[in-house]
């Protein structure tokens, strides 16, 4: 990343106006902070962690809510109810990406490619007749604002589209008509994944299961996710997947072939990213199914990146360049830990912040920058955090140009610009999304000038986020969603009628 060098005069002379300390200055950047706003809502609605929601070139991808109630409460896309659209921010300009044809419907983007093509799922106004929840249809948002409906699979009545490339290529699943008692996403029929391109779907087909659900995929039209490899269920599987249900394998779609990437040993493992080169970085259960290891799958070569020394890890992001980051034990007698870089075949421990027991690392650029969270803190959840180049992490906060009253509480994704997306709690407890920017010096000066007596935010906040308690943190933040729904209809709400379609 090219950066400005400045004088030794104005080094100086930033050094006595910021608020942090000497080596601190000398070792990290500052950012200004962008809030989104909401469209009428208290709230945005930030996906991650694991997925991609800052391009390369700067476009952010998300959702924010309305000041409508939701029609289909208690089946809502967020938990306050309100109907959501998808947001998008570029060069300084946030856009409602709207929905599918209907009235208060909601939508959210999932994921914004490296040149800024979205996709993400809508409402289509119609309720599904074999869940009794509010469908929910995969699209894709275009250049030119349109959205184009991606439809399903096999006469399905769900979709959704978790991933796209600068391609226009979609990567999806849906919900087909064919009894499954495995659904993956929790439904009462078959989960596919499927590619859409150019209004045409193929479907992925699956390892010798029921089931496929596809995670990521990059520009070379390679696509990663999980399968079942069989219909016989296990009743012990480990870490992220449920019991009693088949051995799930991560897979690699390429032209047509799905790839079993494979185990460590268990009966279960995912795959949650791909780089641009076809690397691929996920977790499997070792022998036994007690304990899980970060993985990394190349060309064919599956490798187990070990821990810091307990017994668990999990990898969740790798960049460009090879560089890997996650969450492993750190002690053979302590189920607590630790974020960490792995570079070179070295895994190296990022460590925690103030009194904090668990971290997590989320995204990591091609120049060494990591961003992720921190847990188990005595007041809750923990300050997000920022690394760079293997260096012990330090709160976000601090790094924050003086001038805001928005806590970042979480750093989801950092693209190769250093640009950072997350979340961020107002005074009054709304959580909007952010966007961290990286300063110049002259900015730096300016923003400082007037704020030199102002302290840099160490505070502890006190959301508990799911990412400290779960494997899989928020990466499917809609999928969960989509799982919770179903869970309430269970209890059958009356009224909740199919409508015509």
């Amino acid at each position: 990343m090219k950066r400005y060098l400045p004088s030794k005069f104005t080094v100086i002379t930033l050094l006595t106006l910021l608020a942090i300390p000497v080596g601190l200055a000398a070792q990290q950047p500052r950012y200004k902070l962008i809030d989104l706003g909401t469209f009428g809502g208290p709230s945005d609605i930030v996906d991650g962690p694991t997925v991609p929601i800052i391009s390369s070139n700067g476009t952010y991808a998300g959702a924010a809510e309305t000041s409508i109630p939701d029609p289909f409460a208690p089946f809502c896309q967020n938990g306050d109810c309100l109907v959501q659209h998808a947001q998008e921010w570029q060069d300084g300009v946030v856009t409602d990406l709207g929905t599918l044809p209907g009235v208060n419907l909601s939508s959210g983007a999932t994921w914004v490619s490296t040149n800024g093509t979205i996709a993400g799922a809508s409402e289509n106004g119609r309720i599904d007749p074999l869940l009794g929840i509010p469908e929910m249809r995969a699209v894709l948002w275009t250049k030119d604002g349109h959205i184009i409906n991606l439809g399903t699979l096999g006469g399905g009545y769900e979709s959704f589209a978790p991933a796209v490339n600068d391609l226009q290529q979609v990567a999806g699943w849906s919900l087909n008509r064919v009894p499954d008692p495995f659904s993956m996403v929790g439904g009462s029929t078959q989960t596919r994944g499927f590619l859409w391109e150019h209004g045409v779907k193929r479907d992925l087909g699956t390892l010798g299961g029921p089931d496929a659900l596809p995670e990521a995929m990059n520009d070379l039209s390679q696509i990663v996710g999980t399968s079942y490899t069989n219909a016989m269920p296990n009743p012990i599987n480990g870490f992220d997947c449920p019991p009693n249900v088949p051995t799930t394998d991560p897979f690699f779609w390429q032209k047509g072939e799905m790839v079993d990437i494979g185990t460590l040993g268990g009966t279960c493992g995912v795959a949650n990213f791909i780089n641009s080169g076809g690397q691929v970085v996920g977790t499997s259960n070792l022998a036994g199914n007690q304990t899980h290891h970060a993985l990394v799958w190349d060309r064919g070569a599956l490798k187990d990146l070990g821990t810091l020394g307990g017994n668990n890890s999990e990898a969740l992001w790798i960049s460009d360049s090879g560089l890997v980051v996650g969450r492993s034990d750190f002690s053979l007698q302590s189920a607590d830990h630790h974020a960490f870089l792995w570079k070179n075949s070295v895994m190296t421990d990022l460590g925690v912040l103030g009194s904090c027991l668990h971290s997590t690392a989320y995204s990591v650029n091609s120049e060494g920058q990591v961003v992720g969270d921190t847990g188990d803190c005595p007041n809750g959840g923990g300050p997000s955090f920022f690394s760079e180049g293997g260096q012990q992490m330090v709160d976000i906060n601090i790094l924050v140009l003086p001038g805001s009253d928005i806590e970042v509480v979480d750093a989801f994704d950092i693209n190769d610009r250093g640009e950072i997306a997350g979340g961020g709690i107002l005074p009054n407890g709304d959580y909007h999304a952010v966007l961290l920017i990286p300063a110049s010096h002259e900015e730096i000066a300016a923003a400082t000038a007037f704020n030199v007596s102002q302290p840099a935010s160490t505070a502890v906040h006190t959301l508990v986020r799911n990412s400290e308690s779960s494997f899989s943190g928020g990466r499917d933040r809609a999928l969960n969603m989509f799982r919770r729904t179903t869970e309430l209809n269970r209890y059958h709400i009356p009224g909740m009628e199919a409508l015509d379609r």
